[in-house]
């Protein structure tokens, strides 16, 4: 029996050289129990060609493993599982046991039922992943990030990976925050108006945990980030969804009585819609008059490549109720999990005393790497490189969009790294992504966006930070077909 070649796909994560992780790739299979003795691997050039790599590299990789009994080769018939191979790991046997507590009396507070997108985790195997927030290891400057990694842990810098600063952060950091990264948004703040979170989720969770009570009200955004409306609604706060337009968040929407405003103006999310500068000074205005407090989520302000950005809310303010809220995670690589809140000294008291008393803080060796990285201009020459490739992407991408009649419902002004399109009335976008997904290719259904028990069903994202610009057009078509678009409205 043969093994499908469509089953090997190299993680992008991976550290090692490709014939390392070829041959990591096959013997785990092997001892998983998922290639079984006497099974037949994909030829050399067929395998080389499916992973993209080169033929002799796949070659030395069956070599070693034939040399290793994990595989035997066979004349002309090719490469096959060893007879002699190592056996697959038995699973313990463990003693029946019975659960015999009431969970569902014993939960006291539940935080699952959010509707976030599903991602799937292989999501790099598919040939047209149109798939948001995930790194394209083609553009990350992995060479430079080892050197400041291994920086990191020599000994001139072994206080930073292993002292525990309690409730503080990397002073090297949040002086390159505050003297370099902020500056740029036009925000001036000191040390102890900054504070380093795990991702800008997490800053998000900080805030929403010291600003709101069960009393309070928070305006979202309608759509929004589905993990923002799941952390609001597990603070037990009155939530006041405000349907947003071409512009973003209309401050005369808001409404009497709302205590914290949450907003993403650079990049409106997921519409990508960018707030003027006039809409900006107009919301403080009333965030005033409401003696409200604004928590601004700046993603993506870095992917700012077809016009500058627009300057930050917290920029603009000068009565000190906006939070800022950065991140490094979208910009470098979203494992790295490392964003920052900017606030008065106050609030950011009580968010590190919250931070401390679940996590301490981030790990010191991340930090102080991130740091380097930062300081020795690796991040400011990535940034270059990323903003030219996803000018390049987006550009193909909306052509082949246009091409083929699909529609777009918001795209982002200034740049960013996506499309949010809408399919027509009707359609189940669910529905197509699960279609879609047999044919190689990823969407982002849009529903988990909205607010509300019925959402609207025909909005999806596509993004093109994952997909190299070579694939995207026949990607494009392929959904095209799925619609039933054939080509621009125009000519049908």
């Amino acid at each position: 029996m043969a093994i499908p070649v469509e089953t090997f796909f190299l993680d992008p994560h991976a550290q090692a050289t490709l014939q390392a992780r070829i041959q990591q790739m096959i013997s785990q299979g092997i001892l998983s129990g998922r290639f079984r003795p006497g099974e037949k691997l994909p030829s050399s050039r067929k395998l080389a060609a499916h992973l993209g790599v080169s033929r002799i590299t796949v070659t030395l990789a069956y070599t070693e493993l034939v040399a290793s009994d994990y595989l035997t080769a066979q004349g002309r018939s090719g490469y096959f599982v060893s007879e002699n191979a190592p056996e697959p790991m038995p699973k313990p046997n463990a003693p029946p046991t019975q659960d015999r507590v009431d969970w569902a009396r014993a939960i006291g507070q539940r935080f699952t039922g959010g509707v976030a997108p599903e991602k799937p985790q292989d999501w790099a195997r598919y040939r047209y992943p149109f798939i948001y927030g995930q790194a394209d290891p083609t553009l990350f400057d992995h060479a430079n990030w080892r050197l400041c990694a291994l920086q990191a842990l020599g000994q001139k810098d072994f206080a930073a990976l292993t002292t525990d600063y309690y409730d503080q952060d990397d002073p090297q950091l949040v002086e390159f925050i505050a003297r370099h990264t902020l500056p740029r948004r036009g925000i001036v703040a000191d040390t102890s108006q900054i504070l380093v979170t795990l991702g800008a989720q997490n800053a998000l969770w900080l805030a929403a945990q010291v600003l709101l009570t069960q009393r309070r009200t928070a305006a979202v955004e309608d759509p929004c980030y589905p993990a923002l409306r799941d952390i609001l609604t597990q603070s037990r706060c009155h939530l006041r969804p405000v349907s947003v337009d071409a512009n973003g968040l209309p401050p005369d929407a808001l409404g009497d009585a709302v205590d914290v405003i949450f907003t993403t103006p650079s990049h409106q999310c997921p519409s990508s819609a960018t707030m003027p500068l006039a809409r900006r000074h107009a919301l403080l205005a009333r965030a005033r008059q409401l003696d409200a407090l604004i928590v601004e989520d700046d993603y993506e302000f870095e992917m700012s490549f077809l016009q500058s950005p627009s300057p930050a809310l917290k920029s603009l303010d000068q009565d000190g109720r906006v939070i800022y809220v950065g991140s490094f995670s979208k910009s470098l690589f979203p494992g790295l999990r490392l964003g920052y809140l900017v606030g008065s000294a106050p609030f950011i008291r009580e968010a590190r005393a919250l931070r401390a008393s679940v996590l301490r803080h981030p790990p010191g060796h991340i930090q102080r790497t991130a740091a380097y990285f930062l300081s020795l201009g690796h991040y400011d020459a990535l940034i270059r490189k990323t903003a030219r490739v996803y000018a390049q992407r987006r550009q193909v991408m909306e052509t082949a969009i246009h091409h083929y009649g699909l529609e777009i419902a918001g795209s982002g002004a200034h740049g960013g790294s996506s499309f949010w399109m809408r399919a027509p009335d009707g359609v189940d976008t669910s529905q197509l992504a699960q279609q879609l997904r047999a044919q190689g290719v990823l969407i982002e259904p849009g529903s988990s966006f909205f607010h509300g028990e019925t959402p609207p069903q025909n909005f999806y994202r596509l993004a093109y930070s994952s997909i190299p610009s070579e694939r995207i057009t026949e990607g494009i078509a392929i959904i095209a077909r799925a619609l039933g678009q054939t080509g621009p409205k125009a000519d049908r």
